[in-house]
């Protein structure tokens, strides 16, 4: 039985409780864990997760449908990290975005003219290696080389800050894309989680909305591209590491998206994590180290090699959200996200944070279980 963590607001308890999943019925682990990070702090929770007196708060399906609560983001005050440009297909458009400068009509002209060069051959090539690094010469002979290749290919990860702790949107909520963006896209993923000492513990699923026409305008457009409200989903749990579950099973899982527009408008495609261009553990070590600590814990989204390039709104302007998408991201082993995209400034306003959340627990007698 895969061993399944989350959170959920329970009309009944007034709030935010860690949670637990036994045979489609979750199991509040608050009186053990008043936070995820928590939870995840204590070295024994496989068996806190095993104990027989947990209380019960209902049906999933009474989360799901709203008539008891509602699922949250299963991460607190975990950092929300990300790394970017770590599969060889996610890359190339990367670049793209970068020559177009956020212009989608001039996209496929691009890809046509770099995909040759840099797509195929980059495939297979192993990030930081001595022959990335005489690619990298090559490509740079060619006046092909990029911001985005550097840190596709080289020995350095794009680690960024993807939304702040407590921001995310949970599974069934609505994504937000800003208003200024014309040209965007999810981004299917799996996200790690880590304990405070690096500790890899388990995977959930994450979409990390993205702004190809600000990022691609300038790289360090990135913060407003990236951190907007509701414009980070992680869930709909995180399954932990376990005798059934390891992160040899996180690399070779393969992510699915699905999106759906009210206008009848479908796109689907995959992402096989066995693409990546960099392993998992070498990216958690670059976002955790004796350099950059989180006393917290931290999430890291590993990236996507997904980025849709199918027309919506005409031949050669590619894929972009429109209000009402259903997007679907799932896995065989972590389950379904599914979420509904708005405008970030129509989506409601993020108001419960750290300080709302002591406030809340306090209210409720639990302030003194930290």
């Amino acid at each position: 039985m895969a061993k399944l963590v989350g959170r959920v607001w329970s009309q009944a308890q007034g709030g935010p409780c860690i949670v637990t999943i036994r045979d489609g019925k979750l199991y509040d682990l608050t009186a053990q864990a008043v936070t995820m990070s928590h939870l995840l702090e204590n070295k024994n929770v496989l068996t806190l997760l095993a104990a027989e007196d947990l209380p019960c708060l209902g049906p999933l399906d009474a989360f799901l449908d709203g008539s008891e609560g509602r699922l949250l983001a299963p991460v607190d005050l975990q950092a929300i990290k990300a790394a970017g440009v770590t599969f060889a297909e996610s890359m190339l458009e990367r670049v793209i975005e970068e020559q177009a400068r956020g212009d989608a009509g001039r996209a496929a002209e691009i890809r046509a003219h770099l995909a040759p060069v840099i797509g195929e051959n980059l495939r297979d090539l192993q990030a930081g290696s001595e022959q990335a690094m005489q690619v990298k010469g090559l490509l740079q002979e060619m006046d092909l080389w990029s911001q985005y290749l550097e840190v596709g290919i080289g020995p350095d990860a794009e680690i960024f800050t993807k939304s702040q702790p407590m921001s995310a949107m949970g599974c069934g909520e609505t994504v937000g894309i800003h208003p200024m963006s014309h040209w965007n896209n999810p981004e299917p993923e799996v996200v790690l989680v880590t304990r405070s000492d690096g500790e890899i513990l388990g995977a959930a699923l994450g979409n990390d909305v993205n702004l190809r026409d600000v990022e691609g305008r300038s790289a360090l457009l990135l913060g407003k591209a990236k951190d907007n409200n509701a414009s980070c989903a992680i869930g709909p749990f995180i399954r932990l590491f376990d005798a059934h579950f390891s992160l040899q099973d996180v690399e070779s899982t393969t992510v699915s998206l699905t999106v759906t527009g009210e206008d009848g408008f479908i796109m689907s495609g995959e992402s096989p994590m066995r693409a990546i261009s960099r392993r998992p553990v070498d990216l958690v070590s670059q976002m955790r180290n004796r350099s950059h600590q989180y006393p917290d814990g931290a999430v890291l989204f590993l990236g996507t090699m997904f980025a849709p390039t199918k027309d919506r709104h005409g031949e050669g302007q590619g894929f972009t959200h429109v209000v009402g998408d259903r997007v679907e991201i799932a896995a065989p082993q972590l389950g379904c996200l599914t979420n509904w995209v708005d405008r970030a400034d129509h989506c409601p306003e993020w108001s419960f944070g750290i300080t709302a959340l002591m406030r809340n627990l306090a209210a409720r007698g639990l302030g003194e279980r930290f």
